[in-house]
């Protein structure tokens, strides 16, 4: 498929189902605006997540493929029609998962919905169709039952655990608080560093202890966004026997903050904060006269963002700044980042 072709940008797959337009949209006489209709899209893309909407994009993809290679005009493709879909479903039957043809049919749904046009394929054929699909799925694409955590698997991934170390700790906090919450690991957990949010993603603020009318105590925490209740839900737990209680769990993994928090404000230093520890040895590491490659590569950062931790200019860069730039011009060469250069 050429993806650069005006209907079908080159793109991110989840930004496939606002920017990969039909050529027929909604009619209406009201005197919409290219702004007023932009709106629309982006409002109503937030219908899905983010991660449904990566897995709709690449069903999307897989949709106009196949109405490529049937060589389909694009004003059949939406609003589709029924045979288009009863094809394209048959097509997919035994080669793909069935929750995948599903997500597929889902996706140009949901493209159809986007873009204002009808959709109206809830006919016996088409839930037939679906219903071979499932059955017809190759067991390669079956997922194997997943063995449930029990208590005494958990406990024994403790005894291998060291949770005087904060790694360790956060863990085995993040395991047990998601284990007695009855929670999604994703719901309690960032796909990477980088990937925080506090709007969507779990912080400390979110935990508190609540007390029933007998007085008994649970723990509640509040995630701000599931797939399930973008607006947020809570989840809780109780205090439990043995040496798998997430209360405890997490009381230790706030203590490692708190520990240190405690020991500065005896030194007379200011408040710190957990980043701060990735902040500082970033700037030791540059006041070191450290290349600024290196820095990169030794952070793990994907971009340049990491020079906003210079927080100490002058000496950072006093070795840039000599009145003789030539004695320096080895050690510019190797330490300077390429894209400063000129």
């Amino acid at each position: 498929m050429d993806l650069s072709a005006p209907l079908r940008p080159y793109c991110l797959a989840r930004e496939r189902l606002i920017l990969w337009r039909p050529t027929i949209t909604c009619n209406t006489s009201f005197p919409f605006t290219l702004i007023d209709a932009e709106r629309i899209y982006e409002v109503i893309g937030q219908a899905w997540a983010d991660l449904t909407k990566e897995t709709y994009g690449s069903g999307l993809l897989l949709y106009h493929t196949f109405c490529n290679l049937k060589k389909v005009p694009e004003d059949w493709r939406a609003p589709a029609l029924h045979e288009l879909v009863a094809s394209f479903i048959s097509t997919l039957a035994g080669t793909y998962a069935g929750s995948t043809v599903t997500n597929c049919l889902s996706a140009v749904h949901a493209w159809h919905t986007i873009h204002g046009i009808p959709w109206e394929f809830n006919s016996d054929e088409i839930v037939a169709l679906m219903k071979v699909a499932r059955g017809l799925a190759p067991p390669s694409s079956k997922r194997s039952k997943r063995e449930p955590y029990t208590i005494d698997i958990i406990a024994k991934i403790r005894a291998q655990l060291s949770l005087s170390k904060p790694l360790d700790a956060a863990v085995f906090a993040c395991l047990t608080t998601t284990f007695f919450a009855t929670a999604q690991v994703g719901e309690s957990t960032v796909p990477n560093l980088t990937a925080f949010n506090p709007l969507t993603h779990v912080t400390r603020k979110h935990v508190e202890v609540l007390h029933d009318c007998q007085n008994l105590e649970i723990t509640n925490l509040f995630l701000p966004h599931t797939k399930s209740a973008p607006q947020g839900e809570n989840v809780n737990w109780a205090k439990q026997d043995g040496p798998v209680d997430p209360q405890e769990a997490l009381a230790n993994h706030f203590c490692f903050l708190k520990v240190i928090e405690t020991a500065g404000k005896k030194a007379g230093v200011p408040p710190l904060k957990g980043h701060g520890i990735r902040i500082g040895l970033t700037l030791e590491y540059l006041l070191r006269n450290i290349p600024f490659e290196t820095v990169k590569v030794k952070g793990q950062w994907a971009s340049n963002a990491f020079l906003i931790y210079l927080r100490i200019h002058a000496q950072i860069l006093a070795p840039y700044m000599q009145a003789k730039p030539a004695v320096h011009k080895a050690f510019l060469q190797f330490t300077i980042p390429p894209s400063i250069h000129r």
